[in-house]
């Protein structure tokens, strides 16, 4: 049997090296294709990533609308109107009148639903009136006779045939009986109240422009379960006569009585004993006070002008206790006829003479809307409960209009600039989203969470940075072989170390370990280096011949046991130092002594863990930088005379400059978007304090928190996707720049 032998060349093994060929192209083009396809997906997920939280976020940076609705004419409107509004579904509006006398309207045919009157008793007549918070739907009547009637509009809702039925009625929280306020039967002119469950407030001036406080206060009796109501009276004998508009806050604290351009503030917490708190000037040049009004939760005075300026006011801690202060104002280009605040949100609307209806939030300082409508000479206006609705009363009309308006409170100058809010005593960087208040006013600033962010990655990299690098070039350049074999894929296995574990230490071992052993904490950094240089000085200075007899191959493993004593003897002294040096307690004489907040959960702490969470990130790219370092360029600097120290520092890290640059910046990135160990291992307090002893709050972190909590389409869970979205930006603008630095890095010293 003969045995043919392919001949290179012979037309065989050309086409069995074309097959294979074709096999190699084949295969090229399919692996360029996957790997072009992998890069585009990845590619396109982060374009899909940012393009949706761009969309989450956008709607917060809109502003408002407002529509108009429909409008109905009113009957028997020959008394001025004392309020106006609607039922949350904005299905019926209403109408009280100053006589007592409500109407109510269905807004989807414009016709008159039902009339109602309030119960007066014989022989009385109303001689003033007054509304409560807008929140309340309350409203009184002052009555000829020293009695005062409070009613409120109820709207009650069924279901009959599964079809929803609002059923608009008048309700007495107190009964129909009218209740006692002047026990000689003066008439209550000018009227001005309040109430909550256990006490009322009311104060009137009476037929000789005396001006009078009467509260009542209820006392449940034990046996019948009943309320009886303790009445208190006194005269306030400095009140001017004249007065133009008369306020009292909701929660029965303040009295505000407006004579022409000067306000003034009452003391009423302590109705035996009224005290003037402070006037208020109100006068600005060529200008006259056309209004005034209290805002959501009555802790802001707005004043408007016939000019269109309208002002905002609230306390504000002085020398003098806390003092009305004018703090922000917002200019219409119209006059303002009436004033209108939202339910529970510092928003607010004016509308002029000629129907231009401006829509306005305090915090954020923003104008929302303005536009003008054909709405003449308004009188009354009011917001729904949902604040998704303005009634006007103007021109013998009623007038619906709906509103757009869903994030007020938030704008670029709030989340990044100083913000005055109600109460604190200068402008803030402030983080509070939620509280058990209806009242309260979000607080979306996130300066604090972006420098904690800034703080939480600057403490981590101070710790990691100079142990990741300094043991990746001895590791890649000094050590011997065997032992670089053990201890580069033992740093390199610490990554796979979940962070919850490492956060979870942190905050339950280490955290209360460093406020035990303070003192020794700081002796062990200073130490440990000095130890290590002096242990390295020792070596060097040993004679040639003592130093053949040691291992060569385990020199590095020396220092374990100088670690080891230098770490014990710092603990062991650390009770010692503090007894001498602070007095017994450390922490006591950081705080009282030295005045520095000290949190037990602080950045030191999140330093220390997140140090160890970045370390293996940055060693592991530096060491191969290093060690990749062609070696004819060390073995010719070598040979040329250098030693190994000048070879280091002035060939091989230069040449590995750019892998060590990017171990930093992809180190830095890994500390900016950590999440569990400054979740666990801080005191998540927003706060913008450089110190070491205090904690932070990290975006990341903030994110994890909140998230879960936060109402879908709110403000609040926008901005927390706005966080997300500067968080992406941070670790995209730092692997940029990293990546930036590296290339030309390269070029640089790609010579070598």
């Amino acid at each position: 049997m003969e045995t043919q032998v392919t001949q290179p060349g012979s037309a065989a093994s050309q086409l069995l090296m074309g097959k294979g060929s074709s096999r190699r192209a084949f295969k090229d083009k399919l692996t360029q294709a996957g790997v072009t396809l992998g890069g585009t997906m990845v590619f396109v997920a982060l374009l899909l990533i940012f393009f949706y939280l761009l969309y989450v976020v956008k709607p917060i940076f809109d502003g408002a609308d407002v529509q108009p609705i429909m409008s109905v004419e009113l009957q028997n409107n020959d008394v001025a109107a004392l309020m106006v509004g609607s039922d949350e579904q904005n299905e019926i509006i209403y109408r009280v009148a100053e006589n007592g006398k409500v109407a109510f309207y269905q807004s989807a045919t414009a016709q008159l639903l039902m009339e109602a009157e309030v119960e007066l008793p014989a022989n009385a007549q109303v001689v003033s009136s007054a509304t409560s918070m807008p929140s309340e739907q309350r409203f009184a009547f002052g009555l000829s006779n020293g009695q005062v009637v409070i009613a409120g509009i109820n709207f009650s809702v069924t279901y009959p045939d599964n079809k929803r039925v609002i059923t608009p009625s008048l309700r007495y929280p107190l009964g129909v009986t009218p209740l006692s306020v002047d026990g000689s039967g003066h008439s209550l002119n000018q009227l001005a109240f309040s109430s909550s469950s256990d006490m009322m407030s009311f104060a009137y001036q009476d037929d000789n422009k005396r001006w009078h406080l009467t509260r009542h206060e209820g006392e449940e009796n034990m046996m019948t379960e009943e309320v009886e109501w303790v009445a208190t009276s006194s005269v306030i004998d400095d009140a001017p006569q004249q007065v133009n508009q008369q306020l009292m806050t909701p929660d029965q604290r303040q009295l505000l009585l407006r004579a022409g351009d000067r306000l003034f503030v009452y003391d009423i917490r302590d109705a035996d004993a009224v005290t003037l708190a402070q006037v208020i000037e109100l006068d600005r040049a060529k200008t006259r006070v056309s209004d005034v009004a209290l805002l959501a939760g009555a802790s802001s005075i707005l004043v408007s002008y016939d000019n269109g300026v309208v002002v905002q006011y609230f306390q504000v801690n002085g020398d003098t206790g806390r003092q009305y202060q004018a703090i922000r104002d917002f200019k219409n280009s119209a006059g303002v006829k009436s004033i209108a605040s939202e339910f529970y949100r510092k928003s607010f609307a004016t509308i002029s003479e000629s129907g231009e209806l401006n829509l306005l939030y305090t915090t954020s300082q923003r104008k929302l809307f303005t536009e003008t409508f054909d709405i003449k000479a308004p009188q009354q206006m009011g917001f729904s409960p949902r604040s998704n609705a303005l009634v006007v009363e103007a021109g013998g009309r009623l007038h619906l209009l709906s509103v757009e308006n869903s994030h007020p409170e938030v704008s670029w100058s709030a989340m990044w600039s100083k913000v005055w809010y109600e109460g604190y005593p200068e402008p803030q960087y402030v983080w509070q989203s939620t509280s058990g208040s209806d009242d309260f006013e979000a607080k979306l600033s996130l300066m604090p969470l972006a420098f904690g962010t800034m703080k939480a990655a600057l403490y981590a990299m101070l710790f990691a940075t100079p142990l990741a690098i300094a043991g990746a070039i001895y590791t890649a350049y000094f050590m011997s072989p065997k032992v670089r074999a053990v201890v580069k894929p033992t740093i390199e296995i610490m990554e796979a170390l979940p962070t919850v574990i490492l956060g979870f230490l942190a905050g339950l071992w280490l955290a209360p370990l460093i406020e035990d052993n303070l003192p020794g904490i700081l002796v062990l950094l200073f130490m440990l280096p000095i130890s290590i240089l002096t242990s390295a000085f020792a070596w060097h200075k040993l004679p040639g011949r003592w130093k053949q007899r040691l291992p060569e191959v385990y020199q590095e493993l020396m220092l374990l046991p100088v670690i080891i004593f230098v770490g014990w003897f710092s603990f062991y002294i650390s009770p010692t130092l503090e007894l001498a040096l602070f007095g017994g307690d450390s922490r006591m004489f950081i705080t009282n002594e030295l005045g520095i907040t000290f949190d037990q959960r602080n950045a030191l702490v999140v330093g220390i863990a997140m140090g160890f969470a970045v370390i293996p990130t940055i060693f592991s790219i530096a060491e191969d930088a290093v060690f990749s370092v062609p070696r004819h360029l060390s073995n010719g600097s070598l040979a040329l005379g250098a030693t190994d120290w000048q070879t280091l520092t002035r060939v091989v890290l230069l040449t590995a400059s750019p892998g060590i640059f990017s171990a930093v910046m992809m180190g830095l990135g890994r500390a900016v978007g950590e999440t569990m160990i400054v979740l666990m291992a801080t005191g998540n307090t927003a706060i913008m304090e450089w110190s070491v002893f205090e904690g932070m709050r990290t975006l990341a972190a903030n994110i994890a928190v909140e998230m879960p909590e936060s109402a879908i389409g709110s403000s609040h869970y926008r901005v927390l996707f706005l966080a997300a979205f500067v968080l992406f930006i941070f670790t995209f603008f730092f692997n940029t720049i990293a990546e930036v630095v590296r290339q030309r890095l390269r070029e640089r010293y790609s010579s070598l």
